[in-house]
């Protein structure tokens, strides 16, 4: 069974988007950088802020048992694949797809030690 693994959040000022969430959530913020960062949520799912491009709306990231077994599932479905697995570190690879009714979702798997 999949599991929600993190949400990301589009924003156009990442400096007025952390403070936003800080002051009516409560959230933590990480920055990554100055066009991205992490949400600490304290609720077991944290998510990231990241400067508007692609994705244009807030998206939600699923982890996977592979990546590849969901895309078939996805397509089969009346879904697509959005571009290619992309690596995210040594260990783990993501890539967007749409489902059937055209909502942006992430998918998120760990690479067997065999297979990396």
């Amino acid at each position: 069974m999949a599991s929600v693994e993190h949400f990301e959040i589009p924003v156009d000022d990442i400096a007025r988007a952390s403070a936003f969430y800080r002051a009516v959530f409560d959230f933590g913020y990480e920055p990554w950088g100055d066009e991205m960062g992490m949400l600490r949520t304290g609720g077991g799912i944290d998510g990231d802020l990241h400067l508007r491009g692609a994705a244009p709306h807030p998206t939600v990231v699923m982890t996977v048992d592979r990546i590849e077994d969901t895309i078939a599932l996805v397509v089969e479905n009346g879904g697509e694949q959005l571009g290619d697995i992309q690596p995210l570190d040594e260990n783990s690879r993501w890539v967007y797809v749409r489902d059937s009714e055209g909502n942006l979702i992430g998918l998120y798997d760990k690479i067997p030690a065999h297979d990396a």
